[in-house]
């Protein structure tokens, strides 16, 4: 029987998942959550996305979204109640600039620095050192602007932070010790959110037939 609400398959501490959830929540919209472990992916999962990563929004109708920035853009779409969709075309062209630059150069330097030796690395400070640009160029933006959207949070603070975050996690006394007060500052804000609580609610991994995990605005 097919579930009257959003199905999205997500994983708690991946970047790309924590988007997807920051986004439906403050939309408003109420979606089944099912949690899983990348190492066990169900079957529904991949019967419904066969690229076997997260996040995965399975639509009532049958329609899947596979990509973390699409189920941003299909929720806020139905209602952006917060106002985090770009105002006009060339603000929208902005915010999708820097989500690129996260999405692709840090993230590379991101995985790199985090986990070298996957990439038969040395160590990450190569790779830290590049990231670090990317993050002093938040901290110009948000010396201009409270937010990485303008005024108020919104898509771009939304899809950035947690990749931010776990860059920061890495190794926290060196971001701690890096003069970008403002970028600090931004991301505990983020961190001490109640929609960041919201989103990090801790569940059990979803197996068929247990109680739904259902999030509710």
């Amino acid at each position: 029987m097919a579930s009257p609400l959003p199905i999205l398959y997500s994983f708690r501490r991946c970047p790309y998942a924590m988007r997807a959830r920051l986004a439906l929540l403050s939309s408003g919209q109420s979606f089944e959550l099912r949690e899983i472990v990348l190492s066990q992916k169900p079957p529904e999962m991949l019967a419904a996305s066969p690229k076997g990563t997260v996040p995965v929004l399975l639509l009532p109708d049958g329609q899947v979204i596979e990509q973390s920035l699409e189920v941003m853009q299909w929720t806020l779409q139905l209602a952006d109640p917060d106002h985090w969709l770009p105002q006009d075309a060339t603000h929208a062209t902005h915010v999708a600039e820097l989500i690129a630059r996260c999405d692709t150069p840090f993230k590379a330097d991101l995985d790199r620095y985090k986990y070298p030796n996957r990439y038969a690395l040395p160590d990450g400070s190569v790779h830290r050192a590049q990231g670090a640009e990317f993050l002093q160029a938040l901290e110009v933006r948000l010396a201009v602007t409270q937010f990485l959207s303008g005024t108020h949070f919104g898509l771009a603070d939304a899809a950035i932070a947690p990749f931010v975050r776990q860059f920061a996690h890495t190794d926290p006394q060196w971001f701690a010790a890096q003069t970008w007060p403002k970028l600090q500052g931004w991301l505990q804000a983020f961190e001490d959110s109640t929609l960041f609580a919201q989103a990090m609610i801790k569940v059990r991994q979803w197996a068929p037939g247990q109680p739904t995990t259902v999030f509710t605005p």
